[in-house]
């Protein structure tokens, strides 16, 4: 067995079964930031120069049209923060989409709402079939895999790009941003959310009812159809500008109430149950550690505060008999049901079928281009 080691500059570890350390402990994420991403990120004039003729071009093209663009809002810091500066600061109409899978937390519901009703803009919300999405939600239980977030964050990808497609809309505002994601997930812990192939095995060996109105969406449509055939682009505005989570938080709080949440994608209940206990408690895998490693090497969090946060539970103890309860409830079955979960034998999304060399093609061949730069692997 591998012996435990964690990085000497960030706080990923051996619980990342394919990381990399290099004779003075720094691991391969670091490396891949400071050779890759930090000399082709840009948050500052000249970013912001560059967005602004993007932004132009927006406002050009939908001039005369209900919206210029569409903004999908999860009601994370990321998409708050994003609709924000998009119509304040540089004067976009965006479509604010919502799409509601059956999870979305009180906070979540009050600071969508707060945000829209502040900017005076309208909300479309698109709501999941929630037959279809528990019982996809259970088949991946069962499964065994540690990715049981993927009906969730595939409904709103899916949704959110058929959407834009039926509407001829070409350009998707996006929140993700290397500020505070320039670390990603490794592909054991979370794997790709939009491989079809998985989804369908997982689904066919272990689901009940037959998905009839759950949106689907494959590497092909979205990557390839909507962005070179379509011409619909995916703009990520955070990575053009001075971006951190601390002025994020601040903003929002001061100028519209919006209230933080204890950890990154906590506003979803499946979420914080997921990522604070299911997947550190039966994995091993804590997200927080991608997390704040992203904090460390953008310079928004020491590694001994980030040590520090490591050592409370991601959970509140206090709570989590609760959680499992709620949990249980919402997806028709018992807690002890959902424990039991818990003791089935762990797998992988290589137990499965999958689509990773149709990934792996994609994801070089777009670090080759320049569009991708961080590794997910």
């Amino acid at each position: 067995m591998r012996e435990y080691q964690v990085c000497s500059n960030c706080v990923m570890d051996t619980t990342d079964t394919q990381i990399v350390f290099d004779e003075h402990g720094v691991c391969d994420h670091c490396h891949d930031f400071n050779d890759h991403v930090l000399p082709n990120w840009h948050p500052d004039a000249v970013g912001e120069r560059e967005f602004q003729a993007v932004a132009d071009k927006i406002k050009l093209e939908g001039q005369g049209k209900p919206f210029d663009c569409i903004l999908g809002m999860s009601g994370g810091l990321d998409s708050s923060y994003l609709l924000h500066l998009a119509v304040k600061k540089y004067g976009l109409r965006p479509l604010v989409f919502h799409v509601d899978g059956g999870w979305n937390s009180d906070i979540a519901v009050s600071n969508i709402q707060m945000l829209v009703d502040g900017l005076g803009m309208d909300l479309y919300t698109e709501v999941i079939n929630w037959e279809e999405m528990k019982d996809l939600q259970l088949a991946f239980f069962k499964s065994g895999v540690p990715h049981l977030d993927i009906p969730q964050d595939h409904a709103f990808v899916a949704t959110l790009y058929h959407f834009a497609n039926k509407h001829k809309i070409k350009y998707i505002l996006n929140g993700g941003n290397v500020s505070t994601e320039c670390v990603r997930n490794p592909l054991d812990w979370l794997y790709y959310g939009t491989d079809l192939r998985q989804i369908r095995d997982i689904h066919g060996r272990f689901g009940k009812r037959k998905l009839k109105t759950f949106p689907f969406s494959g590497i092909l449509f979205h990557k390839f159809y909507l962005r070179y055939i379509k011409g619909v682009r995916v703009v990520k505005p955070l990575d053009y500008m001075p971006y951190s989570k601390k002025i994020a938080i601040d903003t929002l709080a001061s100028t519209y109430g919006w209230r933080a949440y204890p950890q990154k994608h906590f506003e979803s209940r499946f979420t914080r149950f997921y990522e604070g206990y299911w997947l550190p408690t039966r994995f091993g895998m804590d997200t927080r550690r991608v997390q704040f490693s992203s904090l460390i090497l953008t310079k928004q969090m020491t590694r001994e505060e980030a040590l520090e946060e490591l050592r409370k539970p991601a959970h509140n103890p206090a709570t989590i008999d609760e959680e499992f309860d709620y949990i249980a409830t919402k997806l028709d079955i018992s807690s002890d049901e959902l424990r039991d979960c818990m003791n089935l034998p762990k797998k992988s999304y290589r137990d499965y079928k999958n689509q990773r060399v149709l990934f792996n093609l994609g994801a070089a061949i777009l670090k080759k281009l320049g569009v991708e730069r961080a590794i997910k692997r």
